[in-house]
C-alpha cells in the first residue's frame, strides 16, 4: 500500500455494515416495548469508540446502565475520565471485570435502584412486581455473552474473542429477578478512521476490514505516544523509526518470528502484536483519550 493510499485510509470514512446488524436493530425495535431496562456493554479500553452512537434511536428512551467491561485491562486513570464524563451525561455507570469469579450483586442492586420508580408505579396500580426485562446490547466482542453467563451462573451463551459469535435475539431467564434479551453485536454503517482503528485493535470488527499492517502500525504508534514503557518492556523498542518495517524486524528478532534462512516472518510479527492485545497480554491501556475528545468538541 502506497503512502498516499494509507493517508487516504486514515482520512476517509470506512463503510462497513453487515446485513445482520440492520436486522438486529429492526428486531430490537419490534421488541423494545417489552423491555424495562437496557444494559449497554462498552470496552473500558475504548470508552468512546465502543459506545453505540445511535442507541437512543431504537431503544426509545428506556433507562440504561452503561457497563464498562474489561476494567482489568484498561488504564484506569484515563478510563476514570470517561466514567466521570458519562456520569455527567446522566448515565448509570458500572465498571466491571467480567473474568473470573465476578460479583454480580452490584449490578443486581443498581438494576433494582434504576427500576424502583417503575415498580412503585406498578404497585400503585395494583399490579404485582415482575422480573425485570433487560435488553443487553453492545458492539461485537465487548463481553455481552460473558456478562450474561455470569448473571446466569452458568454457560447459557457462546463466548469468543472475535466478532459475530451471537447471531440472533434470544430471551434468557437468568434468575428470579431478571430476564435478558441477548442481541448480536451492533455497529453503525460509517466508521470514522480513529474509531475504526480502535475497533480493529480490540477485535470489535473483523481483522480483514482494515489492512493488518496499518492496524499494527497504529498500535505501535499509540503505545509510543501514551505508553512508551510498554513499548520498551514488551518489544524492546525505545522509539519507533520512520519506517515501521524496521521496528517489525526488531520485534521479530526479539520474539523469534523467523522463517527458513533466518528471515523475518512479518505476518507472524504483526499477528503476534495483535494477539498481545486480543489475549490481554498488554494491560493498562486506554486508547480513547478524553483530552483529545474534548479538544475536538
Amino acid at each position: 500500500m502506497s503512502n498516499s493510499e494509507k493517508q487516504g485510509l486514515h482520512n476517509s470514512v470506512i463503510n462497513w455494515y453487515p446485513g445482520h446488524m440492520a436486522k438486529t436493530k429492526r428486531l430490537i425495535n419490534e421488541q423494545i416495548n417489552l423491555i424495562d431496562l437496557v444494559y449497554e456493554v462498552i470496552d473500558a479500553r475504548m470508552p468512546l469508540s465502543s459506545k453505540i452512537i445511535d442507541i437512543d434511536e431504537y431503544t426509545k428512551g428506556k433507562p440504561k446502565i452503561l457497563i464498562m467491561s474489561k476494567t482489568d485491562l484498561c488504564d484506569i486513570n484515563e478510563t476514570q475520565k470517561w466514567i466521570d464524563y458519562y456520569k455527567q451525561k446522566g448515565y448509570h455507570i458500572l465498571p466491571m471485570n467480567l473474568d473470573g469469579n465476578v460479583n454480580i450483586k452490584p449490578l443486581i442492586a443498581l438494576t433494582e435502584e434504576v427500576l424502583k420508580e417503575n415498580n412503585q408505579k406498578r404497585e400503585e396500580k395494583g399490579m404485582i412486581k415482575r422480573k425485570a426485562r433487560v435488553l443487553v446490547v453492545g458492539i461485537p466482542n465487548v463481553g455481552k455473552s460473558t456478562l450474561i453467563n455470569r448473571l446466569a451462573g452458568k454457560k447459557v451463551t457462546s463466548i469468543g474473542n472475535k466478532p459475530g459469535v451471537t447471531k440472533n435475539l434470544n430471551w434468557i431467564r437468568v434468575n428470579d429477578h431478571i430476564e435478558l434479551l441477548d442481541s448480536p453485536g451492533i455497529l453503525w454503517p460509517r466508521l470514522e478512521p480513529a474509531n475504526a482503528f480502535n475497533l480493529a485493535t480490540f477485535t470489535a470488527i473483523r481483522e480483514e476490514i482494515l489492512p493488518l499492517y496499518d492496524v499494527t502500525e497504529y498500535i505501535l504508534k499509540t503505545l509510543e505516544k501514551y505508553y512508551p514503557n510498554i513499548l520498551k518492556e514488551r518489544y524492546g523498542i525505545e522509539a519507533l523509526n520512520d519506517d515501521i518495517v524496521s521496528d517489525l524486524e526488531a520485534i521479530g528478532k526479539k520474539r523469534g518470528c523467523l522463517i527458513k534462512g533466518g528471515e523475518i516472518d512479518y505476518d507472524k510479527v504483526m499477528n503476534l502484536i495483535m494477539n498481545d492485545i486480543k489475549s490481554g497480554y498488554i494491560k493498562g491501556i486506554t486508547f480513547d483519550r478524553y483530552h483529545e475528545f474534548k479538544e475536538c468538541k
